[in-house]
C-alpha cells in the first residue's frame, strides 16, 4: 500500500497506523472540514447576479485619475508646452533607448556583411566568335562548402527546351570539371569543389541534354581566374 492509499484509508475511517502525527493531523483538520455541511449547501439564487453587481457599483464609485492640470498660458503668446508624466517621461527615454540599439545593431549588421563581402578571386570573361556581344563577370569566395562563384553576364540568349549554358573549371593539362548549369547569365550562382588555383580558367559553353555529360567545346565566354 502506497503514503497516498494510506491517507484515503485514514480519511475513511480505516488505517493510517503508517502516518507520521503530523501527517492524521493535516488529514483531521481536513476530514472535519469535509464534514462541515455548509461546505455542501446550495449557493442562493441570484448569487453571480449579485456580485457582478457590487462589482459595477465599486467602478462607478471610484474616484478617476487624476489628470495633470495643464500650464497656464504664456502671456507673450508662445506655444505653451505641457510636462510629461514622470512615467511617461521614463516610457519615452526607453522607447528612445530601444530604438538607438536597434539602430546600432542595423548598423552594425551593414558593416559586417559588407565586409564578408570581399571576393577571394574575380574573373573578366571574353566572347569567343560563336557570340562576339557577350561579356561576363565572376567572383569567387571561399566556403567550408566548396568555392562559390557568382556570375553575371549579358549578351547570352536564353536557352531553354532541353537547351541550356553550362560553365567549367579548368586546369592547366586542360582537364574540365563543371560548375553547374543556367539558362540564362543573370545572377548566377555556381560551385565549385576543385580549387581555382589549380583549375584557373573559366569556361561557358553552350550545351543540350543529349545524354553526354562531356563539354560540346562550344564555347561562348573565357576567362582567367584571378585570385586575392
Amino acid at each position: 500500500m502506497t503514503e497516498d492509499d494510506d491517507r484515503v484509508a485514514y480519511l475513511g475511517g480505516e488505517g493510517g497506523s503508517d502516518l507520521d502525527d503530523l501527517t492524521r493531523a493535516d488529514l483531521d483538520d481536513l476530514r472535519d472540514l469535509l464534514a462541515d455541511e455548509s461546505l455542501w449547501a446550495e449557493p442562493p439564487a441570484g448569487l453571480d447576479d449579485g456580485i457582478v453587481a457590487a462589482i459595477a457599483a465599486e467602478a462607478v464609485t471610484r474616484p478617476a485619475r487624476p489628470e495633470t492640470p495643464a500650464a497656464p498660458p504664456d502671456p507673450a503668446g508662445s506655444p505653451t508646452v505641457v510636462p510629461l508624466a514622470p512615467r511617461r517621461r521614463q516610457g519615452l527615454r526607453l522607447a528612445l533607448s530601444a530604438a538607438a540599439a536597434v539602430a546600432a545593431l542595423a548598423v552594425a549588421g551593414i558593416v559586417v556583411s559588407r565586409s564578408g563581402d570581399s571576393a577571394d578571386g574575380s574573373v573578366a570573361l571574353a566572347a569567343t566568335d560563336v557570340l562576339p556581344d557577350a561579356s561576363g563577370s565572376a567572383s569567387l569566395r571561399r566556403t567550408d562548402s566548396g568555392w562559390r562563384i557568382e556570375l553575371d553576364a549579358t549578351g547570352l540568349p536564353r536557352r531553354d527546351g532541353g537547351r541550356f549554358y553550362e560553365a567549367w573549371l579548368r586546369n592547366a593539362d586542360g582537364v574540365l570539371v563543371s560548375i553547374g548549369t543556367f539558362n540564362e547569365g543573370v545572377d548566377v550562382v555556381l560551385w565549385a569543389g576543385v580549387p581555382p588555383s589549380e583549375f584557373s580558367t573559366l569556361t561557358i559553353t553552350e550545351e543540350e541534354a543529349d545524354g553526354d555529360p562531356a563539354s560540346s567545346g562550344v564555347r561562348v565566354l573565357v576567362g582567367p581566374v584571378e585570385l586575392e
